[in-house]
């Protein structure tokens, strides 16, 4: 999770940058707030798919901790539970 943290400050850094840019270059104010409007467009677009990503990619990890999990139960022991639910002895 930090390099999803660092990437997010890396963005909004140069975000800052970009924005202080357009606001100290000269320019008519209209022309400098569609500048801003579209600079801050991109930035939440580019935030949106690291989030994407971000989600995904720990989704993709539950699901394999899911599989792990369905498989070690599959070939480990019964749990005392299903000893007394099938009158198995634990080891077979």
């Amino acid at each position: 999770m930090k390099s999803g943290k660092v990437l997010l400050g890396i963005l909004a850094g140069i975000s800052a940058g970009a924005l202080l840019g357009v606001l100290l270059a000269p320019g008519k104010g209209s022309d400098t707030r569609k500048k801003i409007t579209k600079k801050g467009e991109g930035f939440a677009h580019s935030v949106n798919e690291k989030f994407d990503g971000i989600v995904e990619s720990i989704t993709e990890k539950i699901e394999e901790v899911k599989e792990e999990v369905s498989h070690f139960r599959g070939n480990g022991k019964a749990t005392p539970e299903e000893v007394k639910r099938h009158g198995k002895s634990p080891t077979g």
